[in-house]
């Protein structure tokens, strides 16, 4: 084999720069390879800036490495690869060509999964530690595994675990742990395993069922008890536990990794590409699945729901060896599907998307509707003195990318205040959210007032749910909501405030609409938002009636009544729809506001977290 040429160097690629990128991906073109998302990229370089060998990094998986067909006897890949594992010290996997699997292995690496056209090594030991956290639940008898990504978990996903628990003497169920989806690991892996609960104490008597969750006293409880006597019983149960009775616990929920349908084992998954790549990936996973999962759990048959609807999911389904096919499930004449629920929270349709889904996966969708309404207002343009898509409004600390990141971080907390048992647990979420929300945006405040209000509408709306568990769109449970809402914001007041007569402490700001129950949002914004005002006008309405504290800290209470008559003005003028103006005047003069609240410093917060909350009152009244 013929050594590198001396005036050769290893350099890391500015992946970032385009000029770069495209050279690395004509490079890779060149070689029979397709450019994917890496992190960073390492390639020996000739004295003419030429690209000779080349191997990238995806966070800690190895791919894209190419040697250029004149170097290939050369002895380049060692060295390329020695010098990146000296940088990132860490367990690496790598996706090669077969003729490169002798290579790696010399260098420490381990075979995982194999396909025709590439090979799956890695040098640590993540599977087999993951292997035997599986071994750990190996049960008797006819075993069986469902791989879902529950995205979130619909009746579909419930009517696949039915069915296929009946078929096996123990079940187990592995999550995707990917987080590419619309609904985060944990909310997805807590979903699974509420629905698992529900179905294992289906089968007990209607008289006595097991609970798992805070009390009201705040206290955690974990056990049986009588049917509807279970304190503040809002949240469903959330998990089997080994003590119960094999007979109604034959479903194992365990954790997702890294090496079943990831980033690392089935990139293409997440982008529902049917293409050739997509189709070696596929065949390494499931030959990684054969090879070591399956016979980790004892598992003798794998079940799969019918895929009508995505290509690519039922090309995969069709590789798995001992499978079972179960018929997708229908509703309306209609595959029930996660991107059918996705497609109606997208909408804002709670009704539409809560029917397709267990009552368990609930909060999970009110979280979403949450987090839609943040960034709805977000992205609403031309908001006189707040962050939107083109300004940073009234700030100097804050931007577009500031508040989104506040926005993903509380994320997490949206579903635990859904489910909070009283207030005081909910208090104690709002200020971990809050810790965590400052974690993100380096400190900057940017949604606590969302987080008062939201979380008070996300318990209302679970507390409001009829005791059936179905969604009703009816009148009165927009008026069990409000007086839900009231109760709430109440209960956390009187908390706050350490007594038991609100009255003995005048409310203003945010405290003083809570505790109407957000009387104004129902009586007025929320009924003009639904008749087609879209989300600014509603913005404008809401400035103009609201006595914004935002507004009254930055420029006294003196100003902050000019700003409402400033904006009502503008309204009246917008809604009356001149003949003689036009789109282009409205803008402007829109734009004017803006720049005059501007400079003066003037920052509607309290008005952008009513119309956050407007937005996601009509969402789950939809």
């Amino acid at each position: 084999m013929n050594t590198y040429e001396r005036n050769t160097d290893i350099q890391e690629i500015p992946l970032s720069t385009p000029y770069f990128r495209d050279k690395v991906k004509r490079f890779l073109e060149a070689n029979g390879l397709r450019m994917e998302s890496l992190d960073s990229y390492y390639a020996f370089v000739d004295g003419e800036g030429e690209l000779l060998a080349g191997a990238g990094l995806a966070g800690s998986v190895l791919k894209c490495l190419a040697v250029s067909e004149s170097h290939r006897s050369s002895g380049m890949l060692v060295p390329l690869v020695s010098r990146i594992m000296s940088e990132h010290p860490g367990p690496l996997k790598v996706f090669t060509k077969p003729e490169y699997q002798a290579v790696f292995e010399s260098m420490g690496f381990r075979l995982l999964a194999s396909a025709p056209l590439a090979v799956l090594l890695e040098n640590g030991r993540g599977l087999e530690q993951y292997c035997s956290y599986l071994r750990s639940f190996r049960r008797e008898g006819r075993t069986g595994v469902v791989v879902m990504n529950a995205n979130p978990f619909t009746l579909g996903h419930q009517y696949l675990l039915q069915q296929a628990s009946s078929q096996v003497d123990h079940l187990f169920v592995i999550p995707v742990k990917e987080d590419c989806s619309d609904f985060l690991y944990e909310e997805r892996l807590a979903m699974i395993r509420a629905a698992v609960a529900d179905l294992c104490h289906s089968e007990r008597s209607e008289e006595s069922m097991c609970y798992e969750g805070p009390t009201a006293e705040g206290n955690y409880f974990s056990g049986r008890c009588p049917k509807n006597q279970f304190p503040s019983a809002i949240a469903t149960p959330t998990r089997c536990h080994s003590e119960r009775s094999e007979e109604s616990n034959r479903i194992t929920v365990l954790e997702g990794s890294e090496y079943v349908i990831s980033a690392v084992t089935f990139p293409t998954y997440f982008l529902k590409d049917l293409s050739m790549a997509a189709q070696t990936q596929m065949q390494l996973d499931v030959d990684l699945y054969t090879r070591w999962i399956a016979p980790a759990l004892g598992a003798s048959v794998r079940f799969v729901g019918s895929e009508p609807l995505d290509a690519l999911t039922n090309r995969y389904n069709q590789l798995i060896t001992n499978s079972v096919v179960v018929p997708r499930m229908e509703l309306d004449g209609a595959p029930v599907s996660a991107s059918r629920v996705r497609s109606a929270l997208s909408l804002g349709r709670f009704g539409e998307a809560s029917a397709l889904c267990p009552v368990s996966s609930r909060p999970y969708l009110l979280a979403a509707l949450a987090q839609r309404a943040l960034l709805l207002e977000l992205d609403t343009p031309l908001k006189p003195g707040l962050v939107c898509p083109e300004s940073s409004g009234a700030h100097s600390d804050m931007n577009y990318s500031v508040m989104a990141a506040g926005i993903r971080a509380l994320r997490p907390f949206w579903s635990q205040m859904a489910l909070a048992p009283d207030a005081p647990s909910l208090i104690a979420l709002g200020i971990e959210a809050e810790k965590a929300m400052l974690a993100a945006t380096g400190g900057v405040n940017t949604h606590r007032g969302a987080i008062f209000c939201l979380g008070i509408a996300l318990n209302a709306a679970m507390r409001s749910f009829p005791d059936n568990g179905r969604f009703s769109q009816s009148a009165n449970y927009q008026r069990d909501m409000q007086i839900a809402l009231c109760n709430i914001a109440g209960s956390i007041l009187c908390n706050q405030l350490n007594v038991n007569n609100l009255t003995k402490t005048p409310l203003t700001g945010a405290r003083a609409i809570a505790a109407t129950g957000y009387r104004q949002l129902f009586e007025d914004w929320l009924p003009y938002y639904r008749s087609g005002a879209g989300a600014l006008r509603t913005l404008l309405k809401i400035m103009s009636t609201l006595d914004d504290t935002c507004v009254v800290h930055r420029v006294g209470k003196e100003r902050a009544e000019r700003v409402k008559e400033e904006i009502l003005r503008f309204a009246q003028n917008d809604n009356e729809g001149n003949q003689n103006d036009n789109e282009g005047n409205q803008k402007d003069r829109l734009q004017s506001l803006c720049e005059e609240f501007a400079a003066e410093r003037i920052s509607p917060g309290g008005a952008a977290d009513m119309l956050a909350l407007t937005i996601f009152i009509h969402s789950i009244l939809s």
